[in-house]
C-alpha cells in the first residue's frame, strides 16, 4: 500500500447523490463499501465530512443570518453527516468512532488527539465532526488541521471531478488535467483546491493533497494502492 494513514475529506454535497438536499442512502452505502476496501488492506482511515447538504454557514450569512450562528449550525450538520456515515460503515462491519470538536457527549466523543490516534492504531475508522469547533473556519481547514494532528501521510480530497484542471472541466471542454502540481503553482495559477487558510496550512506542514473522483467505484482503493489517480499537490 502507498500510504499507512490517510485523512479522507468528503463534501457534504457528495452525500446528496441524485437528491436536491439531505442524504442519499445509496451514495452513503457506496462510500462505505469503498472505505471498507481500504480498511481491509490495513490502512488507517480518518474522515472529515462537510455539512453543505444540510446547511452552510456562509450561505446563511449571505441571507442576513448572523455568521457565527450560521457556522455553528453548519458544525451540527457535519455531526449529522458523521452519524450517517458511521452507521453505514458499521453496517459493513467496520468499527468506527465519531469525535466532535463541539461537545455532544450523547452522540460523539470529544476530540482528543491521543485517543483518536489510538483508535486508528486499533484499526477503527475515526470520523471527525464539528469542523474545528470555531466559526469562520471551513471543513477544509478542519481536514488539514486533523490530518496534521494525527500525523496522516496524505489528505485525499474526494470530489466529483477526477483531479485539478487548468479551468473548470464542466464549463471548459479544452481544460487539461494536471497529474502533479506544486503548492506554489496552484497559488500562482489561481486554481481552486481548498480555501486559502486550509491550503496554506497544508503547504507549511508539507502535507500532500490528492484530489480525485470519489464517485467512481474503486478509485479510493486504486489510489492508495499507488495507481496514478487524480492530481497530487506537493512541494
Amino acid at each position: 500500500m502507498h500510504y499507512k494513514r490517510i485523512l479522507l475529506k468528503l463534501s457534504g454535497e457528495a452525500l446528496m447523490g441524485e437528491k436536491q438536499y439531505g442524504i442519499d442512502p445509496a451514495r452513503l452505502s457506496e462510500y462505505a463499501e469503498d472505505i471498507k476496501q481500504v480498511v481491509d488492506k490495513g490502512i488507517e482511515v480518518a474522515i472529515v465530512i462537510g455539512g453543505g447538504n444540510i446547511f452552510r454557514g456562509l450561505s446563511g450569512a449571505s441571507n442576513g443570518m448572523d455568521r457565527v450562528q450560521g457556522d455553528h449550525m453548519g458544525m451540527l450538520a457535519t455531526v449529522i453527516n458523521g452519524l450517517a456515515l458511521q452507521s453505514a460503515l458499521e453496517e459493513k462491519g467496520i468499527q468506527t468512532r465519531l469525535q466532535s470538536a463541539i461537545q455532544i457527549n450523547e452522540v460523539a466523543e470529544p476530540f482528543i488527539r491521543r485517543r483518536a490516534m489510538r483508535h486508528l492504531e486499533k484499526g477503527r475508522v475515526v470520523i471527525f465532526g464539528g469542523g474545528t469547533g470555531n466559526p469562520y473556519f471551513t471543513t477544509d481547514s478542519a481536514a488539514v488541521l486533523r490530518a496534521i494532528e494525527i500525523e496522516a501521510d496524505v489528505i485525499l480530497k474526494g470530489t466529483r471531478v477526477d483531479g485539478i484542471y487548468t479551468s473548470d472541466p464542466e464549463k471548459d471542454k479544452t481544460a487539461t488535467k494536471f497529474d502533479t502540481i506544486s503548492f506554489k503553482d496552484v497559488l500562482s495559477k489561481g486554481l481552486k483546491v481548498m480555501d486559502t487558510t486550509a491550503f496554506t496550512l497544508s503547504q507549511e506542514n508539507e502535507l500532500p493533497i490528492v484530489v480525485f473522483d470519489m464517485n467512481k467505484k474503486g478509485n479510493l482503493l486504486r489510489l492508495v494502492s499507488g495507481e496514478n489517480i487524480g492530481t497530487v499537490v506537493d512541494n
